[in-house]
């Protein structure tokens, strides 16, 4: 757990480089995972973020969490639309209170996760785009459950997210993704999509995207 009190238990991977102000990377797990799936890929990122690996909120078991309920069913998942947004809203908490007790730059938060957390990263990013500057969706979805709380255009556009999606994926099929992309078009989001040859699964080439986009971000944002 993390050495700060917040919101919900963290692992933390301290950036490297110095700076009074350190941009903050959350990487949230997928459901009936935990923090510790995630902290593994930290080292991947850029040396300049602060990389806090968050668990969610509900138990569900020794060591599994979920920030919703999810059935999978055959005509697709139905969650708990009140349970996810109580997530998005807890996820906004939580980077208020991550900023201020690491001293982060509070306009370049970034959230990623994979599959549930690629989802609640998604989520927050459309609900609470004040408080973070770009996602990253692996093998996740877009919930219609939080368009309706999405913000509005102008507070989104431009705003960066990528998006990366097994062709192969058995859980969460390809056909999400391709949803996602038609959906988000109003949003007028600066989106990076790309399609790759696996599964329902965390895959270095993923992660390799991953960490090269959020170092365009940082890079990108140092140059102004």
């Amino acid at each position: 757990m993390g050495e700060r009190a917040l919101p919900l238990p963290y692992v933390r991977r301290p950036a490297s480089v110095p700076s009074d102000r350190p941009p903050l990377l959350l990487l949230l797990h997928g459901v009936g995972s935990n923090e510790r799936s995630m902290i593994g890929l930290a080292q991947a990122f850029d040396p300049r973020a602060e990389v806090l690996a968050v668990r969610s909120p509900i138990a569900l078991g020794p060591d599994a969490y979920a920030w919703f309920h999810v059935e999978f069913t055959p005509s697709g998942p139905v969650i708990d639309a009140a349970e996810a947004q109580a997530g998005w809203m807890l996820l906004a908490r939580f980077i208020d209170e991550a900023v201020a007790a690491f001293g982060a730059d509070p306009s370049r938060v970034y959230v990623g996760g994979f599959s549930q957390g690629g989802i609640m990263s998604l989520a927050g990013l459309l609900a609470h785009p004040a408080r973070i500057a770009g996602a990253l969706v692996m093998s996740g979805r877009l919930l219609p459950e939080v368009l309706p709380h999405a913000a509005p255009v102008e507070a989104l556009r431009g705003k960066p997210l990528l998006v990366l999606h097994g062709v192969d994926d058995a859980k969460l099929g390809i056909h999400f993704a391709r949803q996602a992309r038609e959906r988000l078009a109003p949003f007028a989001l600066a989106l990076e999509y790309h399609e790759l040859p696996m599964g329902h699964e965390v895959r270095a080439e993923a992660v390799g995207l991953a960490a090269r986009w959020l170092r365009a971000r940082l890079d990108g944002a140092a140059a102004r």
